[in-house]
């Protein structure tokens, strides 16, 4: 049995899936503030309502990013330490390639986008070529209305936010772009499963102690506004940390 996790969205998912690559169990929980202390819980739940053990498990798939700051850091301490107690193996997949992965042999390159906020993206593209998704581009972060110049011949459009990314992408190019299902637009944890499956078979794992989120740039730590004087002079650090960078 594979345990994959994504929390590189604001809408986390996990999944057990068996080794052929067929769904067993998933669960999907969309956004809403402060939702990732619901992983564990979640977790439980899903091993409970399938009637598996989790010292089935043979080894756990996790997003690595880019995304979410906060999501990153709890799913892959979480991950860690769940591989340390039962003793499996991890493998860190890429969660825009994940996404690309959802659209299924498309003759059409496949661009996946994900929401960094502040009006940017990450994006990456990928074309299949005989039942294998290839990488096309190197991840970015984009501004948005710098998305053509970057990807002047998207192919199919996926991404995690229907509403916001595709219509302000599509503002931006007019005519001309197509876009995946909006029933698609989920990062679903079964991906971070199918798109972790061949490195699987090959025994081609991480080490959990090297492996680190793909962050692409900084956190937005600053000192608060609203702190006090005697804050300041007291040496307490009052900090906001933007959690989907």
């Amino acid at each position: 049995m594979i345990l994959a996790i994504n929390t590189s969205t604001l809408q986390f998912g996990i999944a057990l899936l068996e080794e052929d690559g067929r769904v067993t169990a998933e669960y999907f929980m969309s956004e809403k503030k402060g939702h990732y202390g619901s992983l564990m819980p979640a977790l439980d739940f899903l091993f409970s309502v399938s009637e598996f053990n989790i010292h089935s498990v043979k080894a756990i798939f996790v997003s690595k990013g880019p995304g979410s700051f906060t999501g990153l850091r709890v799913g892959l301490s979480a991950v860690k330490g769940l591989c340390h107690a039962l003793g499996v193996p991890v493998i860190g997949v890429s969660s825009l390639e994940a996404l690309a992965g959802q659209i299924l042999e498309s003759s059409s390159a496949v661009t996946a986008v994900l929401d960094s906020r502040r009006g940017e993206l990450f994006a990456a593209q990928f074309v299949w070529r005989k039942n294998t998704l290839l990488r096309q581009t190197e991840d970015v972060c984009c501004k948005i209305e710098d998305f053509p110049a970057l990807f002047p011949n998207p192919g199919i459009l996926i991404g995690n936010d229907y509403l916001n990314q595709a219509l302000n992408i599509m503002r931006c190019f007019g005519e001309g772009i197509s876009l995946a299902p909006v029933h698609y637009w989920n990062l679903r944890a079964s991906s971070i499963g199918f798109a972790g499956l061949d490195r699987f078979r090959l025994n081609d794992f991480d080490d959990p102690n090297t492996l680190d989120p793909v962050y692409f740039r900084p956190p937005d730590i600053r000192p608060n506004p609203f702190a006090s004087a005697s804050d300041s002079f007291s040496g307490k650090k009052n900090m906001d940390i933007d959690k989907a960078g």
